[in-house]
């Protein structure tokens, strides 16, 4: 009976003979079986002599124990290694939009789990006859949808590694280099866009930095933090009043463009919000904020929170920060700065002004995972005084207690989980194999990327560009109603070959061409238009159609609406 134990055996052999002998012992089942030169493999020859590494497993055992020690998990991590390259190098071929029907994966897998362990050759096949065809690829170059997810090599080998170390980073002792790298290159990621040394851990600072998962959860967390300040600074004026007594008057400001994460936080932490009108730039202004701050006091209300936007989701409007930073100093209110995807532009200097005003805030966030090449996720958080957040979610039970309390971060008072994962590793790994200027011409390549876009959305006067062009993202539409963009979008969506998204910007129901993949070149950039343009070509052939159709039937008013502009 021959041993589970992976043998490499040297042959001399023809391949079609070896494989031939080991396929002839009934109990041995062949894991692979590839020749050690690589013209071999290109030839597919048969006679020639070469050396192989025919790794053979005792397929009685295998059936009891699958992927039970590391050597089976070296062939297979290999194997699962090629697949990955194999995907990105191939992912254009793919189309970007999953081309399936809700329901479609149940049809495709048992109901129930198996009993017996499963082969890694079977659950393979799986990847592309399940998965593959209801997967999105986010990371193709003809991806340009919503806003760019990072991605890298030196990312995943960042994840691997946290995978294999697999702690539960809630506190310093439950693994110290958890803790304290993510201190460090919280450190290095706020000097890379010159955050001031007050948000910056140092060595005794009281501010500092943590990872979250999602802009979505800094967001919490910060008015999380406002709101507790607040209640505690009422309480300590007048001892008799209840938080709850408190609550009912906290009022939050943001602007009419942020995200629909700003609103849903307002709902989990039970503190109203505003939602203030924007500009014709779609900015929040200062003036505006003032205004609001002021008719609320009136009406007996706490202002406690301001979330300022740097590159909002609809057009990457950028809020006023140089005028509401004042205006929250003033007033003594906690100013939240969400940078989601702007934020990673800001290690370019061309680009940093745009940061102007950090300064005045309370807490900054921005989300490495979508612009600088690390994947999701990692969301980058810092606060001016930690003592805000960690008065806001401080509860400490024995079990959870160690003797180097208070010397050093416990990250647990910092989030609203209790476990964390190791996610600095990924971010070391990508600011160490990349540097700040590969990370700098990645951003650089894909703000001229969006720049040839709107070139080529200019020079067709059906078109019209929507919003001021600052990084990645090109809002545009084609001149008419809100319903002949919508028909636009379904059309080119359908054919497949790219995938975008649209929004209302104002009223005006808008396009938004973002650069997503970090693989997207300048021949994809025109591929998109030529897409885009060949949908509107047949669109307004199609409305062409109709109204000489309408105006041969005597309904001259219809087909007149169909193509009036807004």
């Amino acid at each position: 009976m021959l041993s589970s134990e992976t043998r490499q055996v040297t042959c001399t052999l023809t391949l079609r003979l070896t494989i031939q002998w080991i396929l002839e012992i009934e109990t041995v089942s062949i894991k692979t079986a590839r020749p050690t030169t690589l013209g071999l493999a290109k030839t597919g020859a048969v006679k020639q002599k070469a050396e192989f590494e025919i790794i053979i497993f005792n397929k009685e055992e295998q059936e009891e124990e699958n992927m039970a020690t590391s050597k089976e998990f070296r062939v297979v991590g290999k194997d699962m290694v090629d697949y990955i390259c194999d995907y990105v190098d191939t992912i254009e071929q793919r189309p970007p939009l999953a081309q399936v029907e809700p329901g479609y994966l149940q049809k495709l897998i048992p109901h129930e789990a198996p009993q017996k362990a499963e082969s890694w050759e079977e659950i393979k096949k799986d990847i592309e006859r399940v998965i593959m065809p209801g997967v999105t690829h986010w990371h193709s170059p003809h991806f340009h949808a919503y806003f760019p997810t990072g991605n890298s090599f030196p990312s995943i080998l960042g994840d691997m590694l946290s995978d294999a170390i697999s702690c539960v980073g809630f506190s310093w002792i439950a693994s110290p280099a958890c803790t304290e790298l993510e201190t460090v290159v919280m450190d290095w990621l706020g000097k890379m866009i010159k955050l001031p040394e007050s948000f910056l851990a140092g060595e005794k600072g009281l501010g500092g930095g943590v990872i979250q998962g999602s802009a979505s959860e800094s967001t919490v967390v910060a008015l999380l933090a406002a709101k507790m300040r607040v209640i505690r600074r009422h309480q300590e004026t007048n001892p008799n009043l209840d938080q709850f007594d408190i609550l009912p008057k906290l009022v939050a400001y943001t602007s009419d463009q942020s995200h629909s994460s700003v609103e849903r936080a307002s709902l989990i932490a039970s503190v109203r919000m505003r939602q203030l009108a924007t500009d014709d730039k779609h900015s929040l202004r200062g003036d505006t904020l003032l205004e609001a701050m002021k008719q609320d006091r009136a009406r007996g209300l706490i202002p406690t929170f301001v979330c300022v936007t740097l590159g909002t989701t609809n057009s990457l409007a950028f809020d006023r920060l140089s005028e509401i930073g004042p205006v929250c100093k003033d007033e003594d209110i906690w100013l939240h700065v969400d940078a989601a995807y702007a934020g990673s532009a800001f290690i370019c200097p061309e680009y940093r002004s745009l940061l102007n005003g950090v300064e005045f805030a309370s807490s900054f966030n921005f989300n490495p995972h979508k612009f600088m090449r690390v994947n999701f996720d990692l969301s980058a958080m810092w606060v001016k005084d930690k003592r805000d957040i960690v008065g806001a979610f401080h509860v400490d039970p024995v079990y959870l207690q160690h003797e180097h309390q208070g010397l050093v971060e416990d990250y647990r008072h910092w989030q609203i989980p209790l476990g964390r994962r190791f996610r600095s590793l990924k971010l070391w790994f990508v600011l160490r194999m990349f540097g700040v200027e590969k990370l700098q011409e990645h951003i650089r390549h894909q703000v001229k990327l969006a720049r040839e876009f709107k070139a080529l959305v200019m020079s067709d006067s059906r078109f019209t560009v929507e919003a001021e062009v600052i990084l990645g993202l090109v809002c545009f539409r084609l001149k008419g109603t809100n319903q002949r963009n919508k028909d636009l979008l379904d059309r080119i969506n359908k054919t497949g070959k790219i995938h975008m998204i649209g929004t209302q910007l104002k009223g005006r129901y808008i396009l938004r061409f973002a650069v997503c993949a970090a693989t997207t070149e300048s021949r994809h950039v025109m591929f998109a238009w030529q897409v885009i343009k060949h949908c509107a070509n047949d669109l307004l052939s199609d409305v062409d159609e109709f109204k000489e159709a309408s105006l041969t039937n005597g309904e001259n008013g219809t087909a007149e609406a169909c193509i009036s502009p807004d």
